[in-house]
């Protein structure tokens, strides 16, 4: 049985989704402080918020059993992303859930805008008649400056280019020179300041996107431009707009968010040049259910061990690549496994190399895999595939990632060097079939066995007896043997052995393998 916690309002369809998994018990809880829900959360193992929860470091330290957090919408600014992923858990979000309500706000925002819709409209209530007052602009022919072509910055785009306007667009992931002659102009950041009449973000609210837009940038700006903002407060900096503003260097503003919300005491909401709403971008019916019954389905699906949708802090997989990839997933792990067990000091630098077949997939989580594999030995903490990344950062890894369209002997290989203190080991595999994983390759010595199991790793000189010595000492301590595999470089030259045993093989019989004129090195793996 899975608890799922909801501290926000959650639409009748989205709880209909939980109620029937005989699996999944659900608690909305709203209203509550921080303090308050510390004192609860540790028993949870999902939780679903929307932009009113605030999910803090503490909370999540206090979070013993939490695995995911969905957030339904888009932002998750709201949630300490750092702590969560450093303790493994999934912070998901439903990125196409409001995509086309936020997209018709935001027309809808640059239009009364343009139009002075709202001022004119309490103007009549209050029974004036001031026509002149409200003279307003068109869109027609103006030029509107995108910054963020993600799915709701597109959307705006395409339905502003449907009422006449002029794009151009900036997204430092898109590159111009390939995106030349498509839909919108793809131009710098500073085009965007000086060209546009009209400037509307979509960004998330990060490090680099907070103060996008500050009075530098409104001083490059045309006279008279008019800013856009339904996507996170602080994109734009209040301050320097509450100057411009007043000013006149910027002719309007529409905002949808602000950096602290409610912004009862904002002095933007004193300005008539200013169209203000509360927060309304994803405020339609169709999209308060849309993302309710998707953030439902994806926690639902990630609690029971299915498929992982929409996570901002690890990969998604479509369930079709993601089973052609287990095989390899599976690979890695046992590479980085075996690696973590070869290491005699602090790891310094992983580098991996994918060639052949393999490297046509995203291998993002195949880098994962591997690096979980390597932390997992002698970890205290839990280490899965939101954390490994964190961690190793945390660790001081180096992680370096190529690809390879061809490899000469295997339709796929994997290479995998491992640098510490004390030197340096170099593991290759493949698969075979469609599921049997293979080492092939171990430190320029061809071999060929599988990673399971309990195994001896021997490095030796290439001279007679010394397979049978290890073989004698093994069955006198009563350890069978299930398997051999040995590779050189040369005759004579430096040997490895993998050796499969059906047990443990105790420190003392070690110690005694060790003794073993001629054996370099000597270590017991375990998968």
């Amino acid at each position: 049985m899975f608890k799922v916690l909801i501290t926000d309002k959650l639409s009748d369809l989205g709880m209909a989704v939980f109620k029937k998994e005989s699996e999944i018990q659900t608690e909305e809880i709203i209203g509550k402080t921080p303090e308050e829900l510390k004192a609860i959360v540790g028993k949870y193992d999902g939780w679903v918020i929307r932009s009113g929860t605030t999910v803090t470091a503490d909370l999540i330290e206090a979070a013993k059993n939490l695995k995911v957090i969905g957030r339904a919408g888009v932002g998750v600014d709201n949630v300490d992303l750092e702590a969560a992923t450093k303790r493994g858990i999934i912070v998901m979000n439903t990125p196409d859930g409001n995509t086309i309500s936020t997209s018709e706000h935001t027309i809808a925002m640059l239009m009364a805008m343009a139009r002075k819709i709202p001022q004119a409209q309490q103007s009549l209530k209050e029974k004036k008649w001031e026509r002149s007052k409200f003279t307003g602009c068109e869109l027609n022919e103006k030029t509107l400056g995108v910054v963020g072509l993600g799915r709701i910055g597109t959307n705006v785009a395409r339905k502003a280019k449907g009422l006449g306007m002029r794009i151009i667009a900036y997204d430092p992931y898109v590159d111009p020179e390939k995106n030349k002659g498509h839909e919108f102009e793809i131009v710098t950041l500073d085009d965007i300041f000086k060209r546009s009449d009209f400037i509307t973000v979509h960004t998330p609210l990060t490090k680099e996107t907070k103060g996008l837009i500050s009075a530098k940038q409104i001083a490059m700006m045309k006279d008279g431009v008019r800013l856009v903002n339904c996507a996170r407060g602080g994109i734009i900096d209040e301050i320097a707009l509450f100057d411009a503003l007043k000013s006149g260097k910027v002719a309007g503003a529409a905002l949808d968010v602000f950096e602290k919300e409610p912004p009862f005491d904002n002095p933007l909401l004193t300005l008539d040049n200013v169209v203000c709403v509360p927060h309304l971008g994803a405020a339609t019916q169709e999209a308060q259910v849309n993302v309710a019954v998707v953030v439902a389905e994806q926690i639902v699906e990630a609690l029971k061990g299915g498929r992982v949708r929409n996570a901002v802090n690890m990969p998604s997989l479509d369930p079709k690549v993601l089973e052609e990839l287990k095989p390899y997933l599976n690979l890695v792990e046992k590479i980085g496994s075996f690696h973590s067990q070869l290491a005699e000091s602090f790891i310094k630098k992983i580098e991996v190399e994918y060639s052949g077949e393999v490297s046509k997939f995203d291998t993002r989580p195949l880098t994962l895999s591997l690096v979980k594999g390597i932390l997992s030995k002698g970890m205290s903490e839990s280490v899965n595939y939101v954390n490994a990344l964190f961690i190793a950062k945390e660790r001081g890894y180096e992680i370096s990632e190529t690809v390879s369209n061809s490899v000469a002997d295997y339709s796929s290989l994997i290479k995998v060097t491992v640098k510490n203190e004390k030197g340096t080991h170099i593991l290759a595999g493949t698969v075979f079939g469609k599921t049997e994983v293979r080492i092939v390759s171990l430190d320029g010595n061809n071999t060929d066995f599988t990673p399971e199991g309990n195994m001896i790793w021997m490095a030796h000189e290439d001279r007679p007896g010394i397979v049978g010595h290890l073989g004698t000492v093994l069955g006198n301590n009563h350890v069978n043997i299930a398997g051999l595999y040995v590779g050189r470089q040369a005759v004579g030259g430096k040997a490895i052995a993998m050796v499969n045993v059906d047990n443990d093989v105790p420190e003392k019989v070690m110690a005694e393998l060790r003794g073993i004129a001629h054996i370099q090195d000597l270590k017991f793996i375990k998968f």
